[in-house]
């Protein structure tokens, strides 16, 4: 990824206001792009972009991707070249809570995005970012690959494989046409500072960690591909820049996932936070019956690699002494913001 290329580029964001869209809002404003972002408030107390002063360096407005009149207001203001969809429900737990919520943000808020770009001349690539879960789940002991069909047990993987479906279909009937280019881009599990949303496994952790009581969980056995959030996001910067300097080789779906040795079992990436933190408090099962979730999942990311020359830049174990680090700060009052820009700095995935 050329920092130069980013200089001065007008970027839009969905969902800048979230975990990811803070961090990438940051890391753009670091390249020296012009950012917009369009966004609900964000979901939680305390919340990242809140913590980092992420909309000082931005055009913050707040609004629902489903209301597409607001939408291309902003997206007419901010005149954009490149759009980065971000915005989601993003939580498996949630879905099953409110199914519907779930398919009408994930869905129809992409099919809303896509079409507000579709009529917004400028642009020139565009990334929807969607999810590892896409995949229908099978089981199977080797990654995922971009071929690999999709499907969904929950309701969120699902929502997740019908954004896919979208992606592609407004790829083919309009935006191949009017040499634009779009591509999906598939993540993994994806941790780091900042992140307080409930019912995620390193945000809880830290919680408990920092409460001085066990962790606690539902599937310890469950295998999911970790990564730090910075991983995925140089991900959507690389296949971005691709798409801008030629549509029509990029605009497809790509894996953004950690290497195969770094799909762990949750109670493992506990025992790393565990050791990061300090703790020796054990984690505990969580007793009764769960929703259900897929046992194993690996993302194969090796066709990221070899067209795009993308490959994840830390291991697990310093992805989670990041992670931690980022917590400890916050809690001892400094100053995240600036923590945020050494570890972007520190990941190294910007040539001068």
């Amino acid at each position: 990824m050329e920092s130069a290329f980013w200089q001065g580029k007008r970027v839009f964001l969905t969902g800048h206001t979230g975990f990811k869209g803070s961090w990438l809002s940051l890391w753009l404003q670091v390249l020296g792009a012009e950012v917009s972002g369009y966004a609900l408030a964000p979901a939680t107390a305390p919340a990242l972009f809140d913590l980092a002063q992420v909309g000082k360096g931005m055009v913050s407005t707040l609004g629902d991707i489903r209301h597409l009149p607001g939408l291309t207001r902003a997206l007419q203001q901010a005149r954009p070249e490149i759009v980065m969809h971000l915005a989601a429900q993003a939580l498996v737990g949630a879905s099953y809570a409110d199914p519907v919520e779930t398919f009408s943000t994930n869905v129809l808020g992409t099919a809303m995005v896509l079409e507000a770009c579709r009529a917004q001349p400028g642009v020139r690539a565009v990334v929807s970012v969607t999810s590892d879960k896409c995949y229908e789940n099978q089981g199977w002991e080797r990654g995922y690959v971009e071929t690999d069909p999709m499907g969904g047990f929950d309701p969120y993987s699902a929502s997740k494989g019908c954004a896919e479906l979208i992606g592609a279909s407004y790829r083919r009937s309009f935006f191949a046409k009017a040499g634009v280019g779009l591509a999906s881009a598939r993540a993994g599990n994806v941790f780091g500072g900042g992140d307080f949303t409930e019912g995620r496994l390193v945000p809880d952790c830290l919680l408990a960690m920092g409460e001085e009581r066990p962790v606690r969980l539902r599937y310890p056995d469950s295998v999911r591909p970790w990564q730090h959030v910075l991983e995925p996001l140089s991900g959507y910067l690389l296949l971005a820049q691709r798409l801008y300097q030629a549509p029509e080789a990029f605009s497809e779906g790509w894996n953004f996932g950690p290497d195969l040795t770094d799909a762990r079992p949750v109670k493992e990436l506990v025992e790393l936070c565990q050791q990061a933190w300090g703790s020796r408090l054990p984690w505990e099962q969580e007793p009764g019956n769960h929703p259900h979730e897929a046992v194993l999942l690996r993302l194969d990311s090796s066709k990221a690699q070899a067209r795009l020359g993308w490959q994840p830049a830390w291991k697990l174990a310093e992805a989670v002494r990041h992670t931690t680090a980022w917590h400890q700060a916050f809690v001892a009052g400094n100053d995240v913001a600036a923590l945020m820009r050494k570890q972007i700095e520190a990941h190294g995935a910007v040539d001068a």
